[in-house]
């Protein structure tokens, strides 16, 4: 049986959730945001094979280790065709807007792969399936394994992403977890890019923003 274990590694000044995603074979590292080097220890540690880098969203905080990773390790990353340019462009990603003027500008080079909405991907023995749920940003997807999703910053427990940043839609948020998560089973757990694990039946009961 290919049971897959998920670890959470918040990472950055803001938390940010990086999740590796592994069996007794390989791993997949979805979200990398920061602090390559403890990302790193991790997957060392775990003495499995990495595979490929997932990204449910461009925004500065969810690729600023990207490269580092796919370097040491020498392994693709896979995003949205909608952002691809994002991950180039400081302007797109965030991380060059005026606020930010104390941080350097953050970059990663293009993806070696393009995702496809609604295909299911098989890397190193783990498939899973492509969602989208845009709103917080336009090319933002979602990670469909077995009893497990990965929903970048589209759901959170008990809130959703922001959608007053640049290219956001309050309504396209919200519409996408409805017809993409809500019709997943109660039980399915949703790993957010922010803060804890929580459920889809949680959500559906207790989430303010479909209450």
């Amino acid at each position: 049986m290919n049971v897959l274990t998920i670890k959470q590694i918040p990472t950055g000044t803001i938390q940010e959730n990086c999740y590796l995603i592994y069996n007794d074979k390989s791993l997949l590292v979805v979200d990398p945001g920061d602090e390559a080097k403890k990302i790193e220890a991790e997957i060392d540690a775990l003495d499995v094979k990495p595979e490929a880098i997932l990204i449910t969203h461009a925004h500065y905080d969810h690729i600023g280790a990207v490269d580092e990773i796919r370097d040491r390790y020498n392994i693709p990353v896979y995003i949205s065709p909608i952002e691809q340019s994002w991950l180039t462009d400081p302007q797109l990603n965030l991380s060059g807007l005026s606020r930010h003027d104390d941080m350097a500008d953050v970059t990663a080079r293009e993806a070696e792969f393009e995702l496809k909405n609604y295909d299911n991907y098989t890397i190193g023995d783990m498939t899973f399936k492509v969602v989208p749920t845009p709103g917080h940003s336009p090319g933002s997807v979602s990670f469909i394994f077995d009893d497990f999703i990965v929903c970048g910053d589209a759901l959170f427990r008990g809130s959703v992403g922001r959608t007053d940043l640049p290219f956001g839609d309050s309504q396209t948020l919200l519409s996408g977890i409805k017809k993409e998560l809500f019709t997943l089973p109660d039980d399915t757990k949703a790993y957010p890019g922010h803060g804890p694990v929580t459920s889809i039946g949680r959500e559906k009961q207790e989430n303010p923003f479909f209450n």
